[in-house]
């Protein structure tokens, strides 16, 4: 019999077996690849490209320990799968976002936490062969395979379960702070919804800054479209963008410290960026990029205002 992961009570039945998950990480050898991977094949809509361009967002962003790789996989597959069946509005990216919201709420579920430094007990930051030894003396790597291979069936699961419902709040665009980021940096109308459940940090969990990575993603994206090979874990153009990140924030990553508030739902969030909110973290990621474009970016009022 094959071995499958199955959703809890609550989401659709759909069982995506383990081998496919855990395949994938070893394929692949980076837990947010092997995700949006994971996922889009369930869905039936490999993205190769796409996928690739996931790889800095292991390890909580280039090993900075926020979220888990595999919940911005995730994320990016719900806001991929929000496209192709919603298009290119304002109420795909919407679902996305809420989409996003409950694949992470599904992984903080199984695992208590969300954040990568939390589950690994390793200091990425901070690299050491002494940590190393202890990360895979104490079975790291088995649990992160273990949650490479249970944690695609939940997220389809929510997934589905979102974008099937009907019932949804009409919002004019732009929706959240990823869509603008990746909009500003010149990506297309598809990669700007798969890149919208992103906003707030992931799902408005007020985590690590979404807007950053969607816009490390993209620029990884980018890369791989203009002819790279492949997307090392930590490009330099993504590195110099973090160090432009940090002096705009005051050296916080979190979504919540920057903003000095949480989201009550994707509407609050919407009106807060239409309002100038993080404007000026929008245009410095932005101006990161290859070559931006010009959008819908609100005036400036200041990172957290």
């Amino acid at each position: 019999n094959t071995e499958v992961a199955s959703p809890r009570d609550g989401g659709p039945g759909v069982e995506i077996p383990l081998r496919r998950g855990i395949g994938a990480f070893l394929k692949t050898g980076y837990c947010s690849q092997a995700l949006f991977r994971t996922l889009n094949r369930a869905f039936a809509d490999p993205l190769d490209h796409e996928e690739r361009a996931t790889v800095p967002l292991a390890g909580g962003i280039m090993g900075h320990g926020h979220q888990c790789g595999m919940v911005w996989g995730a994320a990016l597959g719900a806001g991929a799968e929000a496209c192709r069946r919603l298009g290119y509005g304002a109420r795909a990216q919407a679902k996305a976002i809420i989409a996003a919201q409950k694949v992470l709420q599904s992984f903080f579920s199984l695992n208590q936490t969300i954040e990568c430094s939390q589950i690994t007990k390793f200091e990425w930051g901070r690299e050491s062969a002494l940590q190393t030894a202890g990360f895979l003396l104490t079975g790291g790597p088995v649990r992160c395979f273990r949650m490479a291979g249970r944690y695609p069936s939940e997220a389809f699961g929510e997934i589905e379960a979102v974008l099937s419902e009907d019932h949804d709040e009409a919002l004019p665009a732009p929706v959240g702070c990823a869509a603008v980021v990746a909009h500003r940096m010149g990506a297309s109308d598809a990669h700007t919804v798969t890149a919208a459940g992103l906003a707030g940090g992931i799902g408005l969990s007020g985590s690590g800054c979404g807007a950053l990575g969607a816009a490390i993603w993209f620029l990884g994206l980018e890369s791989l479209l203009k002819g790279a090979k492949k997307i090392p874990y930590k490009p330099e153009k993504a590195q110099e963008m973090v160090e432009r990140f940090l002096r705009c924030t005051g050296g916080e990553f979190e979504c919540a410290k920057i903003t000095g508030r949480r989201f009550d739902g994707v509407a609050d969030h919407a009106v807060f960026i239409r309002d100038g909110g993080c404007a000026e973290i929008i245009e410095t990621l932005a101006a990161c990029g290859f070559g931006h474009a010009e959008g819908v970016t609100p005036p400036a009022k200041g990172g957290g205002s």
